[in-house]
């Protein structure tokens, strides 16, 4: 089972990749902050101030402005994901999410992956606005009840 979310973004693919490795740049548009930058091979921390929530991420693959992979869920062994950056020939990017790993065992297995692609939107349009416009007053503003 898994999840695939695509958008496309008018920057080039170096400027999208470096918002999500860069500590700097990540509380933007996704998690308040980072640890340290994403390198392969390390775990990273990230927090989201607002929910008092903090996860760690396992860097697996880092393909500079091409790809990047990690795991995350049960210490930092659970779901893979995996995001691509395709430059288009109008200088834009198709930036491509993939979380695969999914159990299909679980009990409200449909429930779970639609939540899991709804946060996958919206991570991906604050992206979008952060970089297209410079707003960051979209991130953690998602409310699910």
């Amino acid at each position: 089972m898994n999840n695939l979310t695509k958008i496309k973004i008018e920057k080039p693919a170096k400027e999208i990749f470096e918002a999500f490795v860069d500590p700097e740049k990540i509380g933007g548009f996704w998690f308040s902050s980072c640890s340290e930058r994403w390198e392969q091979g390390k775990t990273v921390t990230l927090r989201y101030e607002e929910y008092n929530a903090q996860g760690d991420i396992k860097i697996a693959e880092l393909e500079a402005n091409k790809k990047i992979v990690f795991h995350w869920g049960t210490n930092g062994e659970g779901n893979k994901v995996s995001i691509f950056f395709t430059e288009l020939e109008d200088h834009s990017t198709s930036v491509v999410i993939e979380e695969e790993g999914f159990s299909v065992n679980h009990e409200d297995q449909i429930l779970y992956l639609l939540d899991n692609k709804g946060g996958w939107v919206y991570t991906l349009t604050c992206l979008k606005a952060y970089l297209e416009f410079a707003v960051t007053t979209l991130r953690a503003s998602l409310i699910k009840k």
